[in-house]
């Protein structure tokens, strides 16, 4: 078992709480355009990147304000085009009712109330759930009671799977509830997994339950971490970058 350090993987989500430091807000073109500020001692340059979380802005440790605003000016047009893109395409809000639609392993399913029913049940694409129609309260709980059971199974199933391939035990799987983190792998063979993970594709699935099983083996991201990831997942680049700039798709709102 490698040192008792917690390797994680980031969560690109837009639940990730936005009320800090790095929280910032600009006039550009008459378009307020809002954004983080990411800053590294090893970063030499300002980047400008818009992924799920909107626009994020990568700068040197040593970067002063006014420089990374310059930036941001430099390029205002690009970016108020792309913030435009990127709300066109952001997900209504979710609204728990009879025929609203959730992802659920990459598939849509939709909310059926049935309160007769003793308990969630999945039928073809519809979930039915022991609830009134009209308790959206009460169909909120029985949905997510039944997304976290099914995250619990798939997970450790997967895990199962790729435990033998990997060459590591079989660990405990823990679902979290993180808002900043996909998967976390603690020390003493425990992994939690994010039960939102349910929503994705069974490969986005997959390439996060490798992750955090290889990092039973290297506890850290280093070329030995990232060989044993290919090693089970060749094309883990590929899932990596569906991860964080496709999963705002299937998440609820």
């Amino acid at each position: 078992m490698p040192a008792p350090d917690t390797a994680q993987l980031s969560l690109p989500l837009e639940h990730t709480a936005t009320a800090d430091n790095n929280r910032h807000c600009l006039l550009l073109g008459g378009q307020r355009i809002e954004y983080t500020i990411r800053r590294s001692a090893r970063r030499h340059s300002i980047t400008l990147m818009i992924d799920e979380q909107g626009l994020r802005v990568g700068a040197p440790q040593r970067a002063s304000q006014q420089r990374i605003v310059a930036v941001l000016n430099t390029h205002a047009a690009w970016v108020t085009r792309k913030m435009t893109e990127w709300h066109a395409r952001r997900p209504a809000p979710f609204t728990w009712s009879a025929g609203a639609q959730l992802w659920v392993l990459g598939k849509t399913l939709t909310l059926i109330p049935d309160a007769t029913q003793d308990s969630t049940r999945r039928h073809g694409d519809h979930l039915l759930l022991p609830a009134p129609a009209n308790n959206s309260q009460a169909l909120a709980r029985a949905a997510m009671e039944w997304l976290r059971l099914c995250a619990q199974e798939w997970f450790e199933q997967r895990a199962a799977h790729f435990a033998p391939i990997l060459k590591v035990k079989m660990p405990l799987i823990r679902l979290s509830n993180a808002r900043t983190r996909w998967g976390t792998c603690h020390p003493h063979g425990r992994v939690h997994l994010n039960w939102r993970l349910i929503h994705m594709p069974p490969s986005l699935i997959d390439y996060v339950v490798v992750h955090e099983l290889a990092h039973l083996h290297e506890p850290n991201h280093s070329p030995r971490f990232w060989r044993r990831v290919e090693a089970v997942l060749p094309d883990h680049i590929e899932r990596r970058k569906t991860l964080r700039t496709d999963s705002h798709r299937f998440l609820l709102p």
